[in-house]
């Protein structure tokens, strides 16, 4: 047996109890590991975070309200040693990116066999990074992509959700003119031929979410 001061501690980060249950059952039967706590939005995350001190978070990148990704920013800020490794279902290229970004440490898809996502724990927990193997031409690809601007992915989730020029304009408190312009640098960006194209890709690389 592993002492207590020498097992690796976890805070588990997910917002379905279920997930969290079997994740959590899944590592306590490992000698070397050790769930500490449990959250299932950000606000529990940091108290959490703040109380413990775990040796490192399971972050899920989609979590209600403030996203994972967020999250991990604003634990980061308060303490630059966290370490964190992203767990999640997704795997588009803009979370991806932006996990990594932000200052995770780590990205593990939901889907990996067991013992990867042991191994990414003993990594991440020694200092180290580490990368779900599928995700690496993922990576890739986004380094090759130009980045939205702040203004443009506001103007991209609104056309997501079938908005017109119009309607942004008045929402944004911007000429229509303006509008127009950011739709056409998005769509630019995005390689893609029109707005319904637009939404689509954004979702697949996970640059908004449905």
């Amino acid at each position: 047996m592993v002492a207590d001061s020498e097992s690796i501690r976890i805070l588990v980060v997910d917002d379905h109890f279920v997930v969290r249950m079997g994740v959590c059952a899944s590592l306590n039967v490992e000698p070397d590991m050790k769930v500490v706590a449990e959250a299932g939005n950000s606000a529990e995350a940091l108290a959490a975070y703040r109380q413990h001190h775990p040796t490192l978070v399971l972050m899920d990148v989609r979590l209600p309200g403030v996203s994972g990704i967020e999250t991990t920013s604003v634990i980061l800020n308060e303490f630059p040693d966290a370490r964190i490794l992203m767990l999640s279902t997704h795997s588009g290229e803009e979370e991806v990116y932006r996990s990594l970004q932000t200052g995770a440490v780590g990205y593990i898809l939901k889907s990996a066999m067991r013992e990867h996502l042991l191994a990414a724990i003993r990594m991440v927990s020694k200092g180290e990074r580490y990368l779900d193997p599928s995700l690496a031409s993922v990576l890739v690809a986004r380094l090759s992509h130009r980045s939205l601007t702040a203004r443009e992915l506001e103007v991209l989730r609104m056309v997501a959700r079938g908005l017109s020029n119009k309607e942004i304009a008045a929402a944004l408190n911007i000429a229509e003119i303006t509008v127009k312009q950011h739709v056409s640098h998005v769509l630019e960006k995005l390689d893609v031929k029109d707005r319904t194209q637009a939404a689509t890709e954004a979702m697949k690389r996970g640059i908004i979410s449905s």
